[in-house]
């Protein structure tokens, strides 16, 4: 659906009815001004009207209706299509939602198209509304604000991932027998999808911080800002994934190890019973003939026995630690 339309003039937002066809006569009117129209996954009408009222490139409407794009940056004559992903995380299940905006920037207009939940632009369009020296940019200060709060939105999702990875230290280095291998690799999963999103859009925004046509010198500033945050946050993303292969590699080594502690008790508890098992079946047999068969202690002498062979070897095994 079409969430908002604004005209920009003089760094204010034009007091317009909202809607693609306002934007489209006043940015014709008035040469100082700019269009901006948001849509939220937009039916394929909505669309064509948008198309039809700014001649957007078919290649690229199609980019902008399909979800799951690679974030990149292409250009279509004097639009420069967008396309960036969006990451919020829900802490129930440990996982990292995606999303999708692609923004069309023209000379004077501005399109957004979003899907998914996350990634909503209203607040990012009030607060540039408040910053009328930012506006007087024009699409470029869109621009700038749509990267810089998606942006944010990464570094957010990585704190919330780096306490679950803290959390899975701290169980995995606990001295309880957890099982943790599948909540790491479920993170590993969801940290993947973080740098699919992230790493892509390093290089445009490089491009951004640069310069680039149609987005005017002055911009270039804000963009090497973003790009900034965005170098840090795929670092942050690239150690978060290092430390879940260490604690997932830790995990294993301790599980092996509890194994081996498991099998070394067995051990001992099978030897120990051993000895009263063979004494008893070498006693067992049917034979008249036998050692100490008819002696009057005989019993008692080898339930001594084995009790004593039995403590010595227990002892034995908890002062090398079996037990």
């Amino acid at each position: 659906m079409i969430v908002d339309c604004g005209v920009y003039a003089a760094g204010e937002r034009q007091d317009l009815p909202k809607d693609p066809e306002t934007v489209a006569q006043a940015i014709d009117e008035r040469a100082d001004s700019f269009g901006w129209i948001g849509l939220h996954e937009p039916s394929d009408a909505e669309m064509a009207r948008v198309q039809r009222l700014f001649g957007l490139h078919d290649l690229a409407i199609e980019d902008a209706l399909q979800l799951h794009q690679r974030p990149k940056v292409e250009r279509f004559g004097d639009t420069l299509l967008v396309v960036l992903r969006t990451l919020w995380y829900v802490d129930e299940g440990d996982a990292v939602e995606t999303g999708q905006v692609t923004a069309f920037v023209g000379p004077r207009y501005v399109v957004t198209v979003r899907h998914g939940e996350g990634g909503e632009l209203a607040t990012t369009r009030h607060h540039l509304e408040e910053r009328a020296s930012m506006l007087g940019h024009g699409p470029a200060a869109v621009l700038w604000a749509i990267s810089d709060a998606i942006v944010d939105d990464y570094e957010r999702v990585a704190e919330q991932v780096e306490i679950d990875v803290d959390e899975i230290e701290s169980s995995v280095f606990s001295p309880e027998r957890t099982s943790d291998a599948e909540r790491i690799y479920r993170l590993k999963r969801e940290v993947l999808e973080m740098r699919r999103a992230i790493d892509p859009l390093r290089e445009p925004m490089e491009q951004f911080a640069h310069g680039v046509a149609g987005l005017g010198p002055k911009a270039s500033p804000f963009f090497r800002d973003v790009a900034d945050h965005l170098s840090r946050v795929s670092d942050q993303a690239e150690a978060i994934d290092t430390l879940l292969t260490s604690a997932l590699n830790a995990h294993l080594a301790r599980v092996s190890v509890q194994q081996n502690d498991d099998m070394r008790k067995i051990s001992a508890w099978v030897a120990i019973a051993a000895v009263p098992t063979m004494l008893a079946g070498i006693y067992g047999m049917n034979f008249d003939n036998m050692p100490e068969l008819r002696w009057h202690f005989g019993y008692y002498a080898i339930l001594l026995l084995m009790a004593v062979v039995c403590v010595t070897m227990y002892r034995f095994f908890r002062k090398v630690g079996w037990l």
